[in-house]
């Protein structure tokens, strides 16, 4: 039995906040040093655009945000910013299921996976998307949480697992993510300089027994070694507090260099040569991230072009992202692929698929 993601559906919100944001980051940082390594890591970020709930304030009238949500010197408390996504996350769900178009067929799903890292809320999605979509109230429900930018593939090996198990599972799979909730006033650069890649945006994906779309081939994990302090997400008392280190490019170039030269049957590539994938589903997680993952598997300059498209218009979107990618690959035309994303632990997430 295959599973088969049939269709993917997205959505962001209005707010482009990309500019908005590199104008207010300057002004954290304290001098005019800090400020030109920023400059040059904004226009090297391969970002565009980043949408967001918020709407960019006006920085000459001391607004960060037009709603007075963010104020200087007094950012709002973690219970604050949850409220706001609970009012929120919803809407944004529902745009991308809409986008699925498969309204007529929702009296059919039978399985409902949230994941996201950005809010907690219970009753969650889960039961408030069952609510307004009208599924049956004998659906069954998982919440995949906290597991970072990598998590879209657990859940898609969740929604695999259901319909290898019975194939007249029909699953719909939400990754949520609202990180400029998130956003924090400080003048650490590397902090600062995360920030710079982070976005809303939702994925909504349909994964059935019907043969159409993307055929789910395989999944495989990875713990990448000497690494767990590089992406560390806690809860804080003003927003989640994100850590991303300088280091993650480096250590993923160089494991993934040490794949490709070993490339047995129990890697992440599973013994096959690079050039038989026509397709490479990578999380857009940052331009360094790419060009590590470009370099360390020795991929052709425009092998990412999906991801790097995601990237710039986008922004990085967390567990959202490489379902972004996926949906530009599946209009792509026919081809086996690789995806692969990287979370907190650190850990590689990948599957192999094929597009039909």
């Amino acid at each position: 039995m295959t599973a088969y993601v049939n269709r993917v559906g997205t959505a962001v919100p209005e707010h482009d906040v990309h500019a908005a944001f590199v104008a207010f980051a300057r002004t954290l940082l304290r001098d005019d040093r800090t400020r030109a390594v920023f400059d040059k890591m904004a226009e090297r970020s391969g970002i565009e655009h980043r949408y967001s709930h918020f709407q960019p304030g006006r920085l000459d009238a001391g607004e960060v945000d037009s709603g007075g949500f963010f104020r200087r010197g007094a950012f709002p408390t973690t219970g604050a910013r949850m409220k706001l996504y609970e009012a929120w996350a919803l809407a944004l769900a529902l745009r991308a299921v809409a986008d699925l178009g498969i309204a007529g067929e929702l009296a059919r799903i039978t399985h409902v996976i949230v994941a996201s890292c950005t809010g907690f809320s219970a009753p969650g999605l889960d039961l408030q998307l069952t609510r307004a979509l009208g599924l049956s109230p004998s659906v069954q429900r998982s919440v995949i949480g906290f597991m970072g930018c990598s998590a879209a593939v657990p859940a898609l090996r969740a929604a695999d697992a259901a319909v290898r198990a019975d194939p007249a599972s029909r699953v719909l799979v939400v990754n949520l993510e609202l990180c400029s909730l998130h956003m924090q006033e400080t003048s650490d650069l590397e902090t600062v300089l995360s920030f710079l890649l982070f976005a809303d945006g939702c994925a909504a994906t349909l994964v059935t027994a019907d043969a159409a779309g993307v055929a789910l081939d395989d999944f495989r994990s990875a713990i990448i070694p000497d690494s767990a302090d590089f992406i560390t997400w806690h809860i804080g008392d003003q927003g989640f507090d994100m850590r991303l280190s300088g280091k993650v490019p480096g250590r993923i170039a160089q494991v993934l260099r040490e794949e490709r030269a070993r490339n047995d049957t129990d890697g992440l590539l599973r013994g096959v040569e690079i050039g038989e994938f026509a397709h490479w589903a990578v999380h857009a997680g940052g331009r360094t991230v790419l060009d590590a993952v470009e370099i360390g598997l020795g991929l052709a300059a425009d092998a990412l072009a999906p991801s790097r498209s995601i990237l710039r218009r986008f922004g990085n979107m967390s567990s959202a992202t490489v379902l972004f990618v996926l949906q530009r690959i599946m209009r792509a035309g026919a081809g086996k692929g690789m995806a692969m994303a990287f979370g907190p632990g650190m850990v590689a997430e990948t599957f192999r698929f094929r597009v039909l």
